[in-house]
């Protein structure tokens, strides 16, 4: 990495982590998920390897009328809290952020009823002692096109940026840093086959700088724009609900040396689920120093979740299937996939299971659901025979032969959503 683009990352993660850290890392990991068990995860390797942990909430996941997972930021900072009490992680040791912040939970509303929407969230946020906001206004709401343009984008994210401001200096707060940008990849992943992504131009980021730069300052935010961390763009990374677009980093070179003209400033990588280690570590080298992942995650808990029914199925060869309630599930209650997948019958049935884009990742919180996997746990015996975890659980078999992991069901579940996480910890650390 050339030394602007280090003195960059230093600068940014800086303000990131506060006074919690003195030796910064190469970058850090956004963890994007409500599910408890993947927050266990991810508070457990932070414990092993003596970092911080930057957890993230969605606009649509946790907003001031409780988002699909029925909690509000302060409930969702009280639910961190609690599995970090039980797994002994200090609380001081953990960032909590919001992700896409603005008015696309209520995009279907008028941009005015949108926006006012989008600001009470953010209050919200801040209040709750969230630390890093992303400012996502780029989606068009009722009546307006699907993406706008660069200078309503600015406008609406400075108007956000000013309500966090104000919020932070009534409840005598430090205020947040800021994640900006107007080429941002939809939340979860894309919804169709992808071939190859249009990586955003070196213009075209500094345009976006500038432009929200003007726009605080208008909107009587500019020390805001000073606490301004990094900019989303398209790195071309992204993946769909049956394939993954790698990173390459010969055609995101031109990107990458922007953050030359950018000083303080990193990128923020979005959409990097299922990218190997040494894409991974090619991102951070090329200035994006987080990288965002959430449905890789619960991707990895539902294979770990499949493998054990499987497993179950091997031992007392019932009928019952964690695959075939769930999916009772998912049709009895299509919001959260119906949209998102097309094709046959079959096609859609596939895709409920095995999207990349894991859409089933909404349902585990269902009572039924819920249920279900406890019905499993405790049908499953202590421990479970190694030869069935080599032939259903392969992603942790050698951490169960090994002894790093007992053959348990949670603690199988854990160590499968642990491998998932690994490549980010290697491409983030300190080299």
């Amino acid at each position: 990495m050339s030394d602007a683009l280090d003195q960059n990352r230093e600068r940014a993660l800086s303000k990131l982590f506060g006074a919690r850290q003195q030796a910064l890392p190469r970058g850090i990991t956004s963890v994007c998920s409500a599910h408890p068990l993947v927050i266990e995860a991810a508070l457990r390797r932070a414990a092993r390897e003596g970092t911080v942990v930057l957890i993230e909430a969605t606009c649509n996941q946790v907003n001031q009328e409780g988002g699909y997972t029925g909690m509000t930021p302060a409930a969702f900072r009280r639910f961190i809290e609690r599995i970090a009490t039980e797994v002994g992680f200090p609380l001081e040791r953990i960032i909590l952020g919001g992700d896409h912040l603005g008015p696309n939970p209520w995009k279907k509303l008028g941009a005015d009823e949108a926006m006012a929407r989008a600001e009470a969230m953010v209050a919200a946020y801040v209040e709750a002692g969230f630390e890093k906001l992303h400012l996502d206004t780029s989606m068009g709401c009722a009546g307006e096109p699907p993406a706008l343009d660069d200078e309503v984008t600015a406008e609406r994210a400075a108007r956000l940026a000013r309500v966090a401001e104000e919020t932070a200096r009534r409840i005598w707060q430090r205020p947040p840093v800021y994640i900006i940008g107007t080429e941002v990849p939809p939340p979860g992943g894309a919804t169709h086959a992808i071939k190859e992504l249009e990586v955003t131009s070196p213009d075209a980021a500094l345009k976006t700088l500038a432009i929200h730069a003007s726009a605080f300052e208008k909107a009587g935010a500019g020390a805001a724009m000073d606490r301004v961390i990094g900019i989303v763009v398209q790195p071309g990374v992204e993946f769909g609900n049956a394939n993954v677009v790698l990173y390459k980093p010969d055609r995101a070179r031109g990107l990458a040396s922007s953050l030359s003209r950018m000083p303080g400033l990193l990128f923020e990588a979005h959409s990097t689920d299922y990218q190997t280690v040494a894409e991974l570590s090619a991102l951070v080298d090329d200035g994006f120093a987080i990288l965002k992942v959430g449905p890789g995650l619960t991707f990895a808990l539902r294979e770990a979740l499949y493998g054990l029914d499987a497993i179950r199925h091997v031992l007392d060869g019932g009928s019952d299937s964690l695959h075939a309630e769930m999916d009772a599930i998912m049709l009895s209650q299509p919001r959260h996939w119906a949209g998102h997948y097309t094709g046959s019958a079959e096609e859609l049935r596939l895709q409920r299971h095995f999207s990349y884009s894991d859409r089933i990742r909404y349902y585990w919180p269902d009572r039924q659901a819920a249920g279900a996997v406890e019905t499993l746990m405790k049908a499953l015996p202590d421990p479970i025979p190694e030869t069935l975890i080599s032939q259903y659980l392969a992603r942790v078999y050698p951490d169960v032969v090994t002894g790093r992991v007992a053959p348990r069901a949670r603690d199988l579940c854990l160590a499968a959503i642990d491998a998932a996480l690994g490549p980010y910890s290697t491409a983030t650390a300190s080299q």
